[in-house]
């Protein structure tokens, strides 16, 4: 078995496909690339039993044959290679053995066989979602999914696929994002909750894709297919709460201010706020907002007015600062609104700007209850 491939080309891929291995194994096989060469096709891939992502690259060979290679080892190997063709020759001593410009290298390899199989799913549905759609999807709503082992099925965003369009939800049970697409359509009717580890593998890599995404799915498994990837999952099992439920309907009270104002605004004042509760408070009156925070234990305590565009009774409301600073940063719009009933109920944050047709992203957040 023997192949060349250009080293940087090499590498850019192994990076993708390194951020799927873990740092401490319970296999020792999955510390390893496992290399696929089929004549010119070389397919690696790298798992954690949970996640599988395999690239395909185009090289120079006639041969056959399946090795693992040590990842961390070849990864650090070729950093250090100027770009150069490499020749990878399979030696009888169970090695490999690289020739660069400069050198040779011999790495020791385990047997293909040894590397677990990919699963293949059984008569998948199937979805072709932009690449750029997934891309925004994930990153708005990644940030707002849980950490609790203990509620699985809130630790991953929940795709919801029908003939209306595409809606995507993280929530950890303070915060909530849903954001959805009525441009994007899926043919048949479908949901399922994906891990955050291969989202945030599929969000570093989209973002510089051209091409579409194809997704398919069944009851255990999804597979996202575009440019020469595969990643491959296994889905959270589980059913998701119900989250239409948690959304307010009824939002008299409507403030309208400028996004990166409000942002800056927050984050200075909740630097006084209590480092357990984080809670600031919001008291709106007329074309007002008075943000304020205090730390009783240590005498500190800040506040800010400013000027808004305010439809509704005077009020004031309690927030946890951390979940709305991360929610105004994942916004990008300009202008914002924020709307509230009772200062006991989630406050919406929606983007007033700035959204391409048929997109809209609701951010809901839990009011911390204010001791007056």
């Amino acid at each position: 078995m023997k192949f060349i491939v250009s080293s940087s080309y090499l590498l850019k891929q192994l990076q993708v496909l390194g951020s799927v291995i873990n740092s401490s194994n319970t296999l020792p096989i999955l510390d390893n690339f496992l290399f696929e060469l089929d004549s010119n096709e070389l397919t690696v891939s790298a798992s954690d039993l949970e996640t599988t992502m395999s690239a395909t690259l185009e090289i120079d060979s006639k041969s056959k044959g399946s090795v693992a290679v040590p990842a961390k080892l070849l990864l650090d190997i070729l950093k250090t290679f100027p770009e150069q063709p490499l020749t990878f020759t399979v030696e009888e001593n169970s090695t490999i053995e690289i020739s660069s410009n400069s050198g040779k290298y011999a790495i020791a390899y385990a047997p293909g066989e040894e590397f677990p199989k990919s699963v293949s799913l059984d008569d998948p549905s199937s979805t072709v979602v932009p690449s750029d759609v997934l891309a925004t999807a994930i990153s708005k709503t990644i940030f707002a999914a849980g950490n609790d082992d203990l509620r699985p099925v809130m630790s991953g965003v929940f795709f919801q696929f029908s003939s209306e369009g595409l809606i995507f939800v993280a929530t950890d049970a303070h915060k909530l994002v849903k954001y959805a697409r009525a441009d994007v359509k899926a043919s048949q009717v479908a949901d399922f909750i994906m891990p955050k580890k291969p989202l945030n593998i599929l969000k570093s890599i989209l973002g510089t894709s051209e091409s579409d995404v194809t997704i398919e799915y069944n009851d255990s498994n999804a597979t996202f297919s575009f440019d020469s990837y595969v990643l491959m999952c296994r889905l959270i099992d589980g059913k998701y709460p119900n989250y239409e439920a948690v959304i307010p309907k009824e939002n008299p009270n409507k403030l309208m201010i400028n996004r990166v104002l409000l942002l800056n605004s927050v984050r200075r004042v909740a630097i006084f706020s209590n480092k357990t509760t984080h809670q600031i408070r919001l008291k709106i009156a007329g074309a007002e907002l008075n943000i304020s925070a205090e730390d009783i234990d240590y005498s500190n305590k800040a506040e800010e007015r400013l000027t808004c565009d305010y439809q509704g009774d005077d009020m004031q409301i309690g927030f946890n600062s951390r979940f709305l600073s991360e929610m105004l940063t994942n916004l990008t719009s300009d202008e914002i609104m924020l709307e509230m009933s009772m200062p006991n109920r989630a406050g919406i944050l929606t983007p007033i700007d700035g959204l391409d047709e048929g997109e809209t992203v609701t951010m809901l957040v839990m009011p911390v209850m204010l001791n007056n």
